[in-house]
């Protein structure tokens, strides 16, 4: 926008000049018009304004054409209106509780703690947090970025979908740090983030402890076992979102948001409001307490997704989670989004709550990852989410809990493998497939893997394959 006085001075001279020279201008202007002056006024000075012109008749033939009036000054620009308001954001909102995990559970900052107590049980549960990203970072962040960057096709799809996957969101921004969008699935669900401004200091250092023995397997080698992620459902902090918010801070991000979810019929997203969550513990808590008698508030609980896990603490609201991050201090970058379904994927029970295939063939084409998959893309109970995999990834990561070869040739894929692969590392694992593997493993060149990334082999080596179209 212009000079405000400057354009005020163009269009009306008179109202900018000295009111003590007005008398004198007047009679300038006066003597101006008996002398037909006109606009121009004596020695060049301005003159009064114009009176208002009319029309005058178009010319006849071979007249010679009129001057052309003196333009008009140029209106000031108009002023800009602001900008409409965001439109609000859907369901409950859970940032601060997920600053306050990132900050207390995910050490990702160091932002001063008002309560000495409960600072000093943090700085004890951060010591050991800086100790295994240290080491994690050192291993995977640094020491591998380069193989990983060098892997990783620079037109993979954003979108990133790694099933089985527990609370492993620390592997999947190794792999893809640049990936716009990420749904993690597994039986463990996100969990309820209310509770850690409820805590106490003792109560934080307990449940603290207990999350450092249940995710320490995630922090050192980027897998777990069913035991630990099973009874991480029954920690007062929520357990999948604080080992999300970990793989955030190894991987220098920081969260922005947090909604919780369910999935509608045909697959669409809905973000839960804070009336829904109340209507879902209480409904949860009243069927409970009739049918055992407990008292309403211990009985608001979720059920787990296997018969032989155990009942989450928290209630079916919190299963779904989605979570917003950028690059941690930069309010410049692109937001992203982090989803986390806990689901149970195997045929008989997607059968029954197809929302989420509905979801998965939305996205169009993915890139994969599977690791430390307990082999069930091995067994025909899982062939949906196998299928699926096979009919969207363009391209895929995974260790040979991945898609066996019988499978991925059927489907036109090549399998590209790195580092060495002697058998499976679990037990009663299909022996079809194993010795498919070893073949696949024998047929291609021996190419180095430099750390390890999901399972070993039976005997303990560090294996991956790339699963992508021919």
């Amino acid at each position: 926008m212009g000079d405000p006085a400057a354009a005020l001075s163009i269009a009306d001279p008179m109202r900018v000049a000295n009111p003590r020279t007005w008398p004198s201008m007047l009679l300038v202007a006066a003597v101006a018009a008996a002398l037909g002056c006109g606009n121009k006024g004596a020695a060049g000075a301005p003159g009064p304004a114009p009176a208002p012109t009319i029309p005058a008749a178009a010319p006849g033939p071979g007249a010679a054409p009129a001057a052309s009036p003196a333009a008009a000054p140029p209106a000031p620009p108009p002023i800009a209106a602001p900008p409409p308001p965001a439109p609000a954001r859907p369901g409950a909102d859970f940032t601060a509780e997920a600053k306050q995990l990132f900050r207390e559970v995910a050490c990702g900052t160091r932002e001063p703690i008002a309560d000495a107590a409960r600072a000093k049980v943090v700085d004890k549960h951060c010591a050991w947090v800086d100790a295994q990203l240290g080491r994690y970072r050192d291993n995977y962040v640094v020491g591998a970025r380069g193989f990983f960057d060098a892997l990783v096709p620079d037109d993979v799809p954003r979108t990133v979908v790694y099933p089985f996957g527990g609370g492993d969101l620390i592997s999947a921004l190794v792999a893809f740090p640049d990936a716009d969008e990420i749904t993690t699935i597994s039986l463990e669900q996100a969990g309820d983030p209310r509770r850690i401004g409820e805590l106490t200091p003792a109560q934080l250092g307990d449940s603290l402890g207990q999350l450092r023995g249940q995710l320490g397997g995630t922090l050192s080698v980027g897998s777990n076992t069913s035991e630990n992620l099973s009874s991480s459902q029954r920690n007062d902090l929520p357990a999948q979102v604080s080992s999300f918010l970990l793989g955030l801070a190894a991987n220098g991000f920081e969260p922005v948001g947090m909604r919780f979810i369910r999935l509608e019929a045909d697959g669409a997203l809905h973000y839960l409001t804070a009336d829904e969550i109340a209507a879902i513990e209480t409904a949860a808590a009243e069927a409970r307490a009739r049918a055992k008698g407990k008292d309403k508030a211990k009985a608001a609980k979720g059920k787990a997704r296997k018969h032989d896990w155990l009942d989450p603490n928290f209630s079916e609201a919190f299963a779904n989670v989605e979570i917003e991050y950028r690059r941690a201090g930069d309010p410049s970058d692109r937001v992203r989004v982090h989803r986390h379904f806990g689901w149970n994927l195997r045929d008989a029970d997607l059968v029954k709550h197809p929302e989420l295939m509905a979801h998965l063939a939305g996205k169009g084409k993915v890139a994969g990852l599977v690791k430390g998959a307990s082999y069930l893309l091995w067994r025909n109970d899982f062939s949906t989410m196998r299928d699926y995999l096979l009919g969207h990834i363009a391209w895929m990561l995974s260790d040979s809990t991945g898609i066996p070869p019988l499978y991925a040739r059927k489907a036109g894929m090549v399998q590209v493998t790195y580092g060495q692969f002697t058998g499976p590392f679990l037990e009663g694992a299909s022996p079809k497939h194993s010795e498919e593997f070893k073949a696949l493993w024998e047929a291609n060149p021996k190419r180095r893997l430099p750390v390890r990334f999901g399972y070993v082999d039976a005997e303990k080596h560090p294996h991956l394959v790339v699963t992508r179209p021919k």
